[in-house]
């Protein structure tokens, strides 16, 4: 069974508040869409009773029709779970070293995935230092095989549920989350990085504020 609705305790910066998922509906749009509304949300990964959150502050859409995406050329064993419906993580390991984290969006089969490239720790921070030492605060989670690394997630994890709060990697609302995007924005849209087909598209979004973006160039 699905249980949607079980709380968490929340941001330790306001511990009177609990964290519910993020319906699977949210992730219903194209990624575009998805990508900018998930900034401002939490990322929670949950693995033997240690918790690790960061605010999403960083994404990028990857569609279904853009020769960028790892879904253009149809259904494989690496991305298979960007097929299989909204709602799920897409973990994949890239340069032979790093893994990076995806949100799936639209109805099944169809390939599409917001890369989450930027988290801000929230909770945990401490067990994420210990993962992945950094002398600078803000390198501990401003890319996204960082925060993969801080985070402990790798291709375990892909095709989880994200709508599921006792999944092992989960996205939660934010209630507040107006408030953090109007004060950590404007939302920037630019191009995305490190691709060479259909690198002019504004697929990348970002709050221009946060220390935690991996790099600022607008479109």
């Amino acid at each position: 069974m699905n249980r949607t609705v079980a709380p968490i305790q929340a941001d330790l910066r306001e511990p009177s508040t609990v964290r519910y998922p993020l319906p699977r509906e949210f992730y219903q749009p194209t990624a575009k869409t998805v990508a900018s509304r998930l900034l401002g949300h939490w990322l929670v990964r949950n693995r033997l009773g240690e918790e690790t959150c960061g605010v999403i502050v960083e994404t990028e859409a990857y569609l279904s029709d853009d020769p960028a995406c790892h879904g253009a050329s149809g259904v494989t064993d690496r991305n298979r779970s960007m097929f299989g419906g909204p709602g799920h993580a897409y973990v994949y390991f890239i340069y032979g070293a790093h893994f990076c984290v995806n949100a799936v969006c639209r109805p099944a089969g169809v390939g599409e995935a917001v890369l989450i490239r930027a988290i801000e720790p929230v909770a945990g921070e401490n067990l994420m230092r210990v993962r992945r030492p950094v002398a600078l605060r803000r390198e501990l989670t401003s890319g996204p095989a960082k925060l993969c690394q801080a985070m402990n997630i790798d291709r375990q994890l892909d095709g989880v549920d994200l709508c599921d709060s006792e999944s092992p990697l989960w996205i939660a609302a934010n209630p507040d989350r107006q408030r953090f995007v109007r004060n950590q924005g404007p939302c920037i849209a630019g191009r995305r990085i490190g691709i060479s087909r259909a690198a002019h598209l504004l697929l990348r979004f970002y709050l221009a504020r946060s220390g935690f973006v991996s790099t600022r160039i607008p479109g």
